[in-house]
C-alpha cells in the first residue's frame, strides 16, 4: 500500500544532530534519511504512549502514525 506524502516538513540540524541521525540510520539499515527521521519520530511518540507501526520495508512504509492495512491488501 503506497502512502502519498502531502506535507513537506523542513528542519534545521547542526552537524552533530545530523551525524547522530545518519549513524543511527546506517546502523539500523534504514532505507533513507526521511525514513530514519520518521522512524525516530514514531519511536518518540510510542514512548509517549502512541501506537507503534510495524518496522521494516521500503521508505514509503515508514509513517509516524501507523495506519492499519485492511485484510487482503497486505
Amino acid at each position: 500500500m503506497s502512502r502519498e506524502r502531502l506535507v513537506r516538513l523542513q528542519i534545521m540540524l547542526d552537524n552533530d544532530e545530523l551525524e547522530a541521525i545518519e549513524t543511527w540510520r546506517f546502523q539500523t539499515r534504514m532505507p533513507s534519511r526521511a525514513a530514519a527521521v520518521r522512524e525516530l519520530m514514531r519511536r518518540g511518540l510510542a514512548a509517549e504512549g502512541f501506537k507503534v507501526a510495524q518496522v521494516g520495508g521500503q521508505s514509503e512504509n515508514y509513517g509516524v502514525i501507523s495506519t492499519p492495512v485492511p485484510d487482503g491488501e497486505a
